[in-house]
């Protein structure tokens, strides 16, 4: 298993200090953050990372083509083209791309937004190693976020795409909170070719209001079963880990990391 940790999880902490915990507790990999990055630079955050010999399995975030968050179609686009740039450079595997809310349009044109959006996005990344992959939200803490909520949704956008390889990111706090057994994610094996970046999230209840998520294995979300399903059917690619919260913000940093790190290794990593 490649294992990462993402900048969310330690949002306080700067890029310097984000780099030196995750190597000290045992990870290979960093989930990187966008104001983070430029808070740092692109070039100092490249050194830092051959510094400590990290790699980055995903860039976090692009995308907004409905303007919910402020900005035009044109702009958002040109944002996601920059972020692809930045992603090469710093040998990111994948770029995570959010659609946008609804923001008063009717979904077939917050569809052909995003679609034009991905379209342009995907053909700057074609000419790097960079995958783009459409994270979906679930509506309890990301309506103004993601039209784009289940994997329902996120899949009938790919199938809307078929000239353009775009895949989609499965976050367990988002598309696995409902499942209580082995059977409930047996859909898991048919999405596997899609799956770019598997983000692992726990939490004791149903998304509402702000994402509110709980040390791995603390919570509803059979985190156990949902990895077992996807190495089985092959899935190869980085598990990184996204926590935030109330339940987590009283413990601080090294604890989180600390038992990020024992949960993997005494409930997932094989041996």
């Amino acid at each position: 298993m490649k294992l990462s940790i993402s900048q969310m999880t330690t949002l306080r902490w700067s890029t310097e200090e984000d780099v030196e915990a995750y190597r000290r507790h045992g990870f290979s990999a960093i989930g990187l953050w966008r104001p983070k990055l430029d808070e740092l630079g692109i070039e100092k955050t490249a050194e830092l990372l051959a510094e400590y010999g990290l790699s980055v399995s995903s860039l976090s975030w692009a995308g907004g083509f409905t303007g919910s968050d402020g900005r035009g179609h044109d702009d958002a686009i040109e944002d996601g083209i920059e972020a692809v740039r930045a992603a090469e450079i710093l040998g990111a595997e994948t770029l995570i791309v959010l659609a946008g809310g609804h923001n008063n349009h009717i979904h077939g044109h917050a569809m052909r937004l995003l679609q034009q959006g991905l379209q342009a996005i995907v053909t700057e990344a074609k000419q790097t190693d960079v995958s783009v992959a459409l994270e979906p939200i679930h509506p309890g803490c990301g309506d103004e976020w993601s039209f784009v909520s289940d994997l329902r949704s996120t899949l009938e956008v790919l199938e809307s795409l078929p000239q353009v390889d775009v895949g989609l990111v499965l976050d367990a706090y988002h598309l696995a909170m409902n499942a209580t057994t082995s059977d409930d994610l047996l859909w898991l094996k048919e999405i596997v070719p899609f799956v770019r970046l598997v983000q692992l999230g726990d939490a004791r209840h149903t998304p509402l209001g702000e994402q509110n998520r709980c040390l791995l294995g603390n919570g509803r979300v059979p985190i156990e079963e949902l990895v077992s399903i996807l190495e089985g059917a092959g899935y190869d690619g980085f598990y990184e880990v996204e926590l935030i919260g109330e339940d987590v913000e009283p413990l601080s940093y090294e604890e989180v990391l600390r038992h990020t790190r024992r949960y993997f290794e005494e409930r997932l990593l094989p041996g």
